[in-house]
């Protein structure tokens, strides 16, 4: 497993591999690696011939510089992981190496998908998200690249960020992976508290039980019944439930039967904030 933390090492390395006809998968984390990130991987392994991970803790993403101290680097137990799975290359740059001194995020017209759920809790988040993700695509040039549904919202603003730049890279989103209880896999699950950790499977059991709904409820009602759900829980907080049209992102009122939609929700377990969603 070749590991750079220089980005013109890692590019010539892997412009000579392409040009030798090899195919290259690009799986972007920032570290504190978990069975998600690892079956994204997998998938990686599956349609390529190389796997690259990159491992960064992006600062432009953050709108909270508090949550960017808390976030968990753990890149020695993440390079023994990585390891294990057979990764083929890790990227493991500084934020001096990927950005310019008081740089700040690039700022891209996502047709609004930007404007929706997090980013109306997450100011700028996405625009962070789009400048580190184009960085990446330009030094791995890969030709396919993982992102995981859990952050569905994201997934969807890069293939938008993909149509705006035109970089000639194939996004593929992957299924969420989930923990034996139906917890979204997320770097932030180790820094919950043994309360909140028993209390977190609520998450997925209400939206599942959303799912339910459907045919009988609108979204407005089960959206309310989600809100009255969580009123009976002290040790979750509910930041937002929303129905919504996976093409656009956009809150539905009504369902139709020639779009998919998908419900989405956030929520505080103590201090630490979960995102899931799930296909209607």
């Amino acid at each position: 497993m070749k590991v750079f933390s220089v980005k013109e090492l890692a590019s010539s390395y892997i412009t000579d591999l392409k040009s030798k006809g090899l195919t290259v998968g690009l799986v972007p984390t920032m570290g504190a690696l978990h069975k998600g990130h690892l079956s994204l991987i997998n998938e990686a392994k599956k349609d390529n011939d190389v796997v690259v991970v990159s491992i960064f803790v992006n600062p432009t993403q953050f709108n909270n510089p508090a949550d960017l101290e808390k976030y968990p680097r753990t890149l020695e137990e993440d390079l023994e992981k990585l390891k294990r799975v057979d990764c083929d290359i890790v990227f493991t740059p500084e934020a001096s190496e990927m950005y310019d001194k008081d740089e700040v995020a690039e700022i891209f017209d996502f047709e609004g998908l930007d404007k929706e759920m997090e980013g109306k809790f997450r100011d700028n988040h996405f625009n962070g998200v789009g400048t580190i993700v184009k960085k990446l695509f330009n030094i791995i040039t890969p030709n396919n690249a993982y992102f995981g549904e859990k952050d569905f919202q994201q997934l969807q603003i890069i293939k938008k960020l993909v149509s705006i730049t035109k970089q000639p890279v194939n996004i593929i989103g992957c299924a969420i992976d989930r923990e034996y209880d139906g917890l979204a896999g997320s770097s932030r699950n180790m820094r919950l508290t043994t309360k909140h950790r028993a209390s977190a499977p609520f998450i997925y059991k209400t939206i599942t039980k959303a799912k339910e709904m459907i045919t009988s409820f609108s979204p407005v009602e089960i959206e309310k019944w989600v809100e009255n759900e969580f009123k009976n829980q002290p040790n979750l907080e509910l930041e937002y439930f929303t129905i919504a049209d996976e093409s656009n992102l956009k809150t539905v009122t009504v369902f139709d039967q020639n779009k998919n939609h998908r419900a989405f929700i956030a929520v505080f377990a103590g201090e630490i904030r979960l995102i899931d969603n799930i296909a209607l």
